[in-house]
């Protein structure tokens, strides 16, 4: 690689380290000291490459994307190697599984240069799973979750409040006509950092479009422009309908497609976090739209102008979904609307507006509430817990 190539590099780094905003999310400043070796996944404009380069400046480190066009005919190992004889302690490779061969790269990096950085980063865990080798001793896994209320409300005051836990008594703030205000802009567009930026729709549309044109032709090698258009249909089911459902036989049909593509794509959208399907518990058919499909992320319904009514249920699911829990749909709705599972406990959840009444759930979830009662929790703490 010549040297040119890598002073085009180093000054995009720095250009990228100059354009760091004043207030980061609190999962990148919270978080520990990192590993020699991650391998860091997330949702697209949730803040991975921000989070890299915050915890990479008292080192001696080169960011570069794998997708750069000038970077394409080259070697991964050849060119962290150069890097590494120019003086660099580590790496930060972005979109790494654009690189040929990268997963084979990945692991000669580690063996050959056992003193090194080196932390990768992509949009997807299962891309960064289906590479070749065994990574997963060599490089340690972190998820970074899209953003909390928590870190929306940081970023909007400076104000750093502590995390909530599930039917504490203590709240972490006082839930004033401010804070329930902050609450509902966060709905409507707080999940990723970029939302302080210009153009906030046309950028997150624009994630779509290249999540399924960029992404998901990795999973699927044999895609057709017709399978793209029939995960675009996907999206413009769900955000009509008023029931969290789709209709496999009508896109079939409609779009030509045979059952099991339709589920394979359906898999991978969800891989790819664009879609949560919820699922009954020992429900583990591939052929399996689940009971309730979401976006997953609930500000995507304002986004897409889509139909309000299950996007209070998305914004639960996408809230314990962030936090590592398992989450399924309930058989019998007497008892709540879903069963949420992590460390060996399960609970219990009801969702609803002010007025719901908890049926036999653990927890009834409430909009529109300020003040929690007894087992009745307003939407805003939960969004606190992380």
């Amino acid at each position: 690689m010549k040297n040119e190539i890598i002073q085009l590099l180093i000054m995009a780094m720095q250009r990228k380290i100059a354009a760091l905003p004043e207030r980061l999310r609190l999962f990148t400043t919270e978080y520990g000291a990192l590993p020699r070796t991650l391998m860091l996944s997330g949702a697209r404009g949730c803040g991975k490459t921000t989070f890299l380069l915050h915890h990479s400046q008292d080192k001696r480190m080169l960011y570069f994307s794998a997708d750069n066009p000038k970077l394409l005919t080259e070697s991964l190992y050849d060119i962290v190697s150069q890097i590494f004889m120019l003086g660099y302690e580590g790496v930060i490779i972005d979109e790494v599984h654009f690189a040929a061969n990268w997963s084979l790269h990945l692991k000669a990096l580690y063996d050959d240069y056992p003193n090194h950085y080196i932390w990768v980063s992509d949009s997807s865990s299962l891309l960064l799973r289906l590479g070749e080798g065994d990574l997963s001793r060599r490089y340690v896994p972190i998820k970074m979750p899209l953003m909390s209320f928590r870190e929306f409300l940081y970023l909007e005051t400076g104000k750093k409040y502590p995390v909530y836990k599930l039917g504490s008594p203590t709240l972490p703030v006082r839930p004033d006509t401010e804070v329930l205000n902050y609450f509902q802009q966060y709905r409507d567009h707080g999940t990723r950092p970029f939302y302080q930026e210009q153009d906030y729709e046309a950028r997150y549309m624009a994630i779509i479009d290249k999540t399924i044109d960029r992404d998901i032709p990795f999973f699927v090698p044999s895609i057709t422009d017709n399978n793209l258009r029939v995960m675009m249909a996907v999206i413009g089911s769900l955000a009509n309908a008023s029931i969290p459902r789709i209709q496999v036989k009508s896109l079939c049909t409609d779009w030509s497609i045979g059952a099991d593509k339709l589920y394979q794509l359906l898999f991978v959208m969800e891989q790819i976090d664009l879609i949560r399907i919820i699922r009954y518990q020992n429900d583990n058919k591939a052929r399996s739209t689940g009971a309730k499909m979401f976006f997953s992320d609930s500000c995507a319904y304002h986004v897409l102008h889509a139909n309000l009514g299950t996007e209070r249920e998305s914004y639960i699911v996408n809230c314990f979904t962030q936090m590592g829990y398992s989450i399924f749909a309930t058989k019998d709705e007497t008892t709540g609307d879903f069963i949420v599972k992590k460390d060996e406990k399960e609970f219990t959840l009801e969702v609803g507006g002010k007025t719901k009444v908890p049926k036999q759930a653990d927890y009834v979830l409430r909009d529109n509430t300020d003040y929690p009662a007894e087992n009745s929790i307003p939407l805003w703490l939960i969004g606190m817990m992380w």
